[in-house]
């Protein structure tokens, strides 16, 4: 699960990083929203929490660790694409779509605290 948290946070870099490199080219800013949070909760938390899974191989068995994969591996593009898709003005509808996907995120993320919380011990 970690490499495979490590690969997927590349690729949300990558987009984080064309996406910026093209709102400097064109001077049009209004996607920066998306940057930031694909750079924040893509390839920084991603990275991060693949990181840990492999210096804990224990953290991955438990069904926090798989609620935390998937819920994260949904929520966040519902999220980056319908945040963008509102901001471009295609519909209002994609603010209360973009919110379902932060929320279903922030499960996510909250499963990943849960498990490193009760899962990881010190040594003492």
């Amino acid at each position: 699960m970690g490499v495979r948290l490590i690969k997927i946070a590349v690729v949300y870099f990558l987009i984080a990083i064309s996406l910026g490199l093209y709102m400097s080219f064109t001077h049009v800013f209004a996607l920066s929203t998306v940057h930031v949070h694909m750079n924040l909760l893509g390839w920084m938390s991603f990275a991060i929490a693949g990181i840990l899974y492999l210096l804990f191989p224990h953290l991955t068995l438990t069904s926090a660790a798989k609620a935390h994969f998937w819920l994260h591996n949904i929520g966040l593009p519902v999220m980056m694409i319908s945040i963008a898709l509102a901001i471009l003005g295609v519909s209002p509808v994609f603010f209360p779509v973009a919110t379902l996907g932060g929320a279903i995120t922030v499960l996510g993320v909250f499963c990943f605290g849960y498990n490193v919380l009760k899962n990881l011990k010190t040594n003492a």
